[in-house]
């Protein structure tokens, strides 16, 4: 197992993981249930952390497949960009989803201003790791770049989606 293995095993964890306690946060705010909320919170925390070894073996990953055919060191670059902005806002909502959880331990109830607030910030990180994600798979798979030539170069290619 390489790098590059790891950091593909791994990127769905917080990905997934992020939209997950954003769904299970919504509804505990629509429960009205302290518990649920709280383990929204915890999701976010394990999201947070699961992204440092994704992030971390992210450099790594591009050198062990930047000289692969088909690889668009366009999209790695632009995946790299929009990977930074989604480490620093899923950093950010773990950090204040273990704060909210400090804070508010021992059956003290989130107010709603930190649930709705912690909801619009879920939002956000989840549309972060999404367009990373989306990023990332197109790095290799022409297929999901779209119809039509692409503007982005690969290695050895014409600098079209396989036309």
């Amino acid at each position: 197992m390489n790098a590059t293995h790891l950091h593909l095993m791994l990127n769905h964890v917080p990905v997934l993981g992020t939209a997950f306690g954003l769904g299970l946060l919504v509804f505990g705010l629509w429960r009205r249930s302290t518990e649920l909320k709280k383990v929204a919170l915890g999701v976010f925390v394990l999201a947070a952390l699961a992204t440092v070894p994704v992030y971390l073996t992210g450099e790594p990953a591009e050198d062990g497949v930047k000289s692969l055919p088909g690889v668009s060191h366009a999209f790695m670059e632009e995946h790299e960009k929009a990977a930074g902005a989604a480490f620093t806002g899923v950093a950010v909502l773990g950090v204040a989803a273990f704060v909210g959880l400090i804070v508010y331990r021992r059956g003290r109830a989130l107010p709603v201003w930190f649930g709705v607030s912690s909801v619009v910030a879920a939002l956000i990180v989840s549309g972060l790791m999404g367009w990373a994600a989306t990023l990332g798979g197109q790095i290799r798979h022409s297929e999901i770049r779209g119809g039509g030539p692409q503007t982005h170069g690969s290695v050895g290619g014409t600098g079209t989606a396989g036309f």
